[in-house]
């Protein structure tokens, strides 16, 4: 069948709206693919949209206030640059600062200098900086020329900057001067050397003799070294980080020196000696020893602190510096020793030693003075006044109570072997001390300062008048104990011996000289009167017991004259016996007087027994019992009689001292005992 025309028109225009409608379809699926790919690509674009506008925004700025911004702009950034510049070189000094400065000090000083004047520019500029760009950034976000987010990261930098409490350095400088502060200690270190002392020195010294012994001073180029570092420090003020290291070092040094004097006695305490007797050696060591450290050790130390200090500031600097080199080095130690001797029990002998530490201190007065003067040594002051009024107040009560504790021993026992007590030749000896060029000086000295603290007067005799009235005391007791011996004959014995001791022993003395010609000359007539008495009351009796009456001619016969004799010889020797027997524990102190003794005993004796076993021996030699009645010889009897008074060891009795207060006390230890006196 045949389709017309009309037809086939339609079927053409249908297979062209097909066509038409696949390639549109092709096309939307090209295009679909095509948008499939532009997605990450607009997301991107999505993403940069804000920071091309905040680009674009200045453009979109005003014409007026995008003019005026640059040079904003360039007077803010112009000192932020040469901050940074300044940052750069800065960098540029750490190298040579964090080496060793001892290679070459001047050059690392200098460096050192740089980064100061350095330090110094940016702590000027820094915030001034800092104050620029603030204000840019206020400028730009006044006239919203900046992105906002940008303008807020901005100010958050600026205020860190602005509370930062980091070095602008890096710590730089702290290294640098703990570098410096490590090279002053060395420096020191290796200079400071104790006293090179042979192991004699310190016998030496505390003999008071010896070649004077000084410390080696620190070299001129050290010192100028140590300076140069100090004005470092003090311009960054670490001035007393180098005080604290040259104390150390220093002190050290000193302690060093004087440990080779051996000054463990003083760190003694009261609880570890019995009395000032025990310590007696290291008393007198003290003296030399404390002259030694002040006049050599302390003065170098002193000079030496002026010397690097004086310039580094106020005086009180060097001053305090000294005093605490003096404190750690041992000054304190030798002070507290000397107030715990003052603080001892009290004894005579205290009193010496307590003249002998004002003495001490007195001779040191002027080096006190001038080394401990200032207000940094407060505590060496105050720590001296107290040892001083303690040695005075001590010695002043314990010499005023000498004269009591005399008169306190009359209610001791005497000797019982009738020597010279102890303690007459102790206070002869003691007073005689005190008035001696060696102490008399300072007990004067001692008793004028302490009355004028009680505002007295001193009177010009106040110390003679004193220790006569001891030695009047001392008198008054023999006659006391004289009076304590059953037997009288022991008390002739008793006061021979110390009558003869005040003659003896006082004469040509400067106590003799006090008490004069006629009062030693009256001792030694009472020493006379005694020995007389005792031989009389004694040894006198013998001869009496070989009388010779009755036989004369044997008028009454041989045998009576026999019986005669024999009664005669046996009463002599049992007299003798008695008396030998008594007196061979008796004591004569003094060798003279005891040889002189015994001779004119033996000649009282002797002859008249030889002549009359010369004459009347034979009738009762030829006796059986003849031994009986002839039992010595003139011979014998010489030889016995000269053997007697003879000092006995261990046989002594003890005097007790007393205070005035009836408390019993040691106060004079042994030389208070009244053992025999041994001349």
């Amino acid at each position: 069948m045949k389709m017309d025309t009309a037809e086939r028109g339609d079927i053409a225009s249908l297979v062209a709206a097909r066509r038409s409608l696949r390639a549109s379809l092709d096309k939307s699926l090209a295009l679909s693919a095509a948008l499939a790919r532009a997605g990450p690509r607009l997301d991107e674009i999505q993403q940069r949209l804000p920071s091309l506008e905040a680009s674009v925004r200045p453009i979109r700025a005003h014409r007026d206030a995008l003019a005026a911004v640059g040079g904003h702009i360039d007077r803010a950034v112009s000192p932020a640059a040469a901050v940074l510049k300044l940052f750069d070189a800065i960098h540029g000094l750490e190298r040579p600062l964090l080496y060793d400065p001892d290679a070459d000090l001047p050059g690392y000083l200098s460096v050192l200098k740089r980064l100061e004047e350095a330090l110094r520019f940016l702590s000027d500029n820094c915030g001034l900086a800092v104050q620029w760009l603030d204000d840019i950034v206020d400028y730009l976000d006044d006239h919203s020329v900046a992105d906002p987010r940008f303008l807020s990261t901005l100010k958050t930098s600026l205020a860190a900057l602005k509370t930062s409490s980091s070095p602008l350095d890096g710590g730089l400088l702290d290294a640098a001067l703990d570098k410096l502060e490590a090279e002053f200690r060395r420096l020191l270190s290796d200079h400071s050397t104790p006293l090179p002392m042979p192991s004699s020195a310190a016998g030496d010294i505390a003999n008071g003799g010896g070649a004077v012994i000084a410390p080696a001073p620190l070299p001129v180029p050290v010192i100028h070294k140590l300076l140069a570092i100090l004005e470092r420090m003090i311009a960054n003020n670490r001035l007393d980080r180098c005080v604290a290291a040259y104390v150390d070092v220093r002190s050290s040094n000193v302690r060093a020196s004087l440990r080779a004097l051996d000054l463990d006695y003083l760190e003694v305490t009261p609880v570890e000696f019995d009395d000032v007797q025990s310590i007696e050696s290291n008393i007198d060591r003290w003296g030399s020893h404390l002259e030694f450290a002040v006049k050599h050790l302390f003065e170098a130390e002193y000079q030496l602190c002026t010397e690097v200090f004086e310039r580094a500031g106020p005086p009180d600097v060097w001053a305090a510096c000294f005093a605490e080199i003096a404190a750690q080095a041992g000054i304190l130690a030798f002070l507290r020793f000397g107030k715990t001797v003052a603080e001892a029990k009290k004894d005579p002998i205290k009193l010496l030693k307590l003249l002998d530490i004002f003495n001490s201190l007195n001779k040191l007065r002027l080096d006190f003075n001038r080394l401990f003067g200032g207000k940094a040594c407060v505590e060496i002051q105050n720590l001296t006044r107290d040892l001083i009024k303690r040695v005075i107040d001590g010695a002043c009560e314990i010499f005023w109570e000498l004269v009591v504790q005399v008169e306190l021993q009359r209610q001791t026992p005497p000797p019982s072997d009738g020597a010279v007590p102890r303690l007459v030749g102790f206070i002869t000896d003691y007073c005689n001390k005190l008035l001696g060029e060696d102490y008399c000086p300072v007990l004067t000295q001692v008793l004028i300062i302490h009355r004028s603290w009680k505002q007295e007067k001193f009177q010009e005799r106040l110390l003679t008048d004193a220790i006569l009235n001891i030695i009047k005391a001392l008198e008054a007791n023999f006659e006391t104990w004289s009076k304590g011996y059953e037997d009288t004959t022991l008390s002739y014995l008793f006061m021979m011996n110390t009558h003869w001791h005040f003659y003896k022993h006082l004469k040509g003395t400067k106590l003799g000289e006090l008490l004069g010609d006629a009062w030693l000359r009256e001792h030694e007539q009472y020493k006379e009167y005694y020995a007389a008495i005792f031989l009389r009351e004694s040894w006198g009796k013998l001869p009496s017991l070989l009388s010779r009456e009755g036989l004369i001619l044997f008028s009454g016969g041989r045998a009576t004259a026999r019986d005669l004799v024999k009664r005669r010889l046996k009463a002599f020797n049992e007299t003798f016996d008695e008396l030998y027997q008594k007196q061979s524990n008796w004591v004569i102190s003094d060798k003279d007087l005891r040889e002189k003794t015994c001779h004119l005993v033996v000649q009282a004796i002797v002859p008249v027994y030889r002549s009359y076993m010369q004459n009347y021996g034979p009738l009762v030699e030829q006796d059986a019992s003849a031994s009986k009645y002839a039992k010595y010889t003139a011979q014998t009897l010489e030889k016995m009689l000269t053997s007697l008074f003879h000092h006995k060891p261990g046989k002594s009795a003890s005097f007790r001292v007393r205070h005035s207060n009836g408390k019993v006390n040691s106060v004079m230890a042994s030389q208070f005992r009244s053992a025999s006196t041994v001349m």
